[in-house]
């Protein structure tokens, strides 16, 4: 499924063969996000995880062929819903590229995957001191969510914490 939108701006589901750009793209956003050196990530281990295990999904943003964007998404599940949701890891549009909409269309579109796909919820995460893109979010009609704080087990302590070494 293909989207046509303004000004030869296109959106496509990412292929194996896109995995150099996905990377590319995935180091641009941990330099815009102040964290180059947490990117471990590889081209085989992406190859293998999106599209040999197929546990996430990545559309490309286009512009006039050139990927200026890129959206990584996978499923999550509500309890309280009863039915699965989307969780979008990742929404990325290259600086140059960035107040022409594309941001905008990016995020309609996984909202869009998100109501054909019958799921309840489509959820992110932000960080605090990004208050051009909290700007945007909420201007899309996003609602903070307040009252919880999300927490992470990576790395040595996810090792720990899996042998019952806290």
């Amino acid at each position: 499924m293909e989207k046509e939108t303004v000004n030869h701006f296109q959106i496509r589901f990412a292929v194996a063969s896109d995995v150099p750009i996905i990377l590319e793209l995935i180091r641009e956003l941990a330099e815009y996000v102040r964290k180059p050196d947490d990117v471990v990530a590889t081209e085989a281990l992406l190859r293998e995880w999106l599209f040999e295990k197929e546990k996430a999904e990545v559309l490309i943003g286009e512009w006039n062929g050139e990927a200026v964007a890129y959206a990584l998404f996978f499923h999550s599940f509500s309890t309280f819903l009863g039915r699965a949701g989307i969780y979008l890891e990742d929404l990325y549009v290259r600086p140059a590229m960035r107040g022409q909409g594309i941001g905008k269309e990016m995020l309609r579109y996984v909202a869009g995957l998100t109501v054909e796909r019958g799921c309840g919820r489509l959820e992110w995460s932000c960080r605090d001191w990004n208050t051009s893109s909290i700007a945007f979010y909420l201007s899309m009609g996003a609602e903070a969510m307040h009252g919880s704080t999300g927490y992470r087990l990576a790395g040595d302590t996810l090792l720990g914490a899996a042998k019952g070494k806290e």
